[in-house]
């Protein structure tokens, strides 16, 4: 892929892979026997976790075909690699930020409702920086089939705000604990009304009872979600 022409995205837009995309003839068969699915998809994995969050969500995507991949999954593996040959030179950089009104760092949610063909359900992740630079990430296929936005949103804040959790204390250890709550950044109004006002549950009080947690650190006031418009989402899919 070393002379492939670059593109501007990680997947395609409007690109919906699934399992019925399997090699379903002789020739695709054979083809896919000859191609290094799982090198390719490893070595993104990788890159991904490490230093590129953005092909997260790609990458997570990719990998859930890894058991019986076709050729238009494997066109979809090539897509990433041409997307990085045109971004070689994105990195992520580290500095503060003027009087950041959000605290020494930010966390940002999101979620695709239902964006798996295959099973119904949604890819949840998160994204903190720490002044202008992420530190930690994470894109992954919720456990559960979601009823609406508001409930993939819910569930994808639960998940960030137990890294929230987790940053506080790293940074208490390192004789910098947090004075405030920390602010957690969603696109969906609904979702942070819920995570505020108990009263609320009722439209979710299917769910199961660990995802009530997120409206006990907000009442203690060490999660603050905050509204941002979806075009200011950092986390988005």
């Amino acid at each position: 892929m070393s002379d492939c022409k670059p593109v501007s995205t990680p997947m395609s837009p409007g690109s919906k892979l699934s399992s019925s995309m399997a090699p379903s003839t002789p020739e695709d068969i054979t083809f896919m026997k000859s191609v290094p699915y799982l090198s390719a998809v490893g070595s993104l994995m990788y890159l991904a976790i490490t230093t590129r969050p953005d092909i997260s969500y790609a990458v997570g995507v990719l990998a859930r075909f890894n058991s019986n991949p076709g050729p238009i999954h494997w066109k979809a593996v090539k897509h990433v690699f041409r997307y990085l040959k045109g971004t070689l030179d994105l990195k992520l950089t580290y500095g503060p930020t003027p009087e950041d009104p959000h605290g020494p760092f930010v966390t940002y949610s999101d979620t695709d409702h239902g964006g798996n063909s295959d099973n119904g359900k949604s890819t949840g992740g998160y994204l903190v920086k720490l002044g202008t630079g992420a530190v930690s990430w994470s894109s992954k296929l919720q456990t559960m089939v979601t009823l609406s936005t508001t409930e993939a949103e819910y569930i994808a804040a639960v998940e960030a705000a137990k890294e929230i959790i987790w940053m506080r204390q790293f940074m208490g250890e390192l004789a910098y604990s947090p004075s405030s709550s920390s602010t957690l950044l969603m696109d969906n109004q609904s979702a942070i009304s819920v995570s505020k006002n108990p009263e609320h549950h009722g439209r979710m009080k299917h769910l199961d009872l660990r995802w009530y947690w997120l409206g006990d650190v907000v009442g203690l006031e060490i999660v603050k979600p905050v509204f941002v418009p979806t075009e200011n989402m950092e986390a988005t899919f």
